[in-house]
């Protein structure tokens, strides 16, 4: 979202990642991108609404299998606003994976 106001969106200046205007800190890259107090202040996460982790094995008496993590974002109304493949690779036989996914959201101020 181009503008001002909540949901406006920019480009990481570090890491290219679209981030939400307001924050201090890149939830990528992890890099600073406002050092001032009251730009700190407007990233408290005001709540974790969702969080989910899992792990999952390669079977031993496999050859082993590729695998793609991807998320879809939709709408109040169903309509997929946007879909990432976040990362790909491959487990051997009896190799290990894990996730995590969270949704955190941020008061907005006044």
């Amino acid at each position: 979202m181009n503008g001002r106001g909540p949901g406006t969106t920019r480009d990481c200046p570090h890491c290219g990642a679209v981030i939400l205007a307001s924050l201090a800190v890149c939830p990528q890259c992890r890099h600073h991108l406002r050092f001032d107090s009251e730009a700190a202040g407007r990233q408290q996460v005001g709540a974790e609404v969702f969080r989910f982790e899992g792990r999952f094995r390669q079977p031993r008496e496999t050859k082993g299998a590729e695998y793609q993590l991807v998320i879809a974002l939709r709408n109040g109304e169903g309509h997929e606003v946007a879909r990432r493949v976040i990362g790909v690779g491959a487990l051997r036989p009896d190799e290990e994976c894990a996730f995590a996914l969270s949704l955190e959201t941020f008061t907005l101020p006044g």
